[in-house]
């Protein structure tokens, strides 16, 4: 079963910024439906139920970002 994730993230300023978040994030465990929007500093995306906070923060991490928040 998938969960949803609503990620505040900080640093994103470009179409660049959000492939490079978009590609990390991808990596999770059945990730899906990848949404990153560098304006608003957001993203939203599906994931396995077994994806925990610190994965989607070294996913971010990974990016060159910072993870702020997370519902995860």
């Amino acid at each position: 079963m998938a969960k949803q994730l609503e990620l505040n993230i900080s640093g994103m300023t470009c179409g660049h910024c959000a492939m490079s978040v978009t590609k990390e994030l991808s990596k999770l465990d059945g990730a899906a439906n990848v949404n990153v929007n560098p304006q608003a500093g957001t993203a939203s995306l599906e994931v396995a139920e077994s994806v925990d906070q610190a994965a989607v923060a070294a996913a971010v991490e990974e990016a060159g970002y910072e993870l702020v928040s997370s519902n995860a």
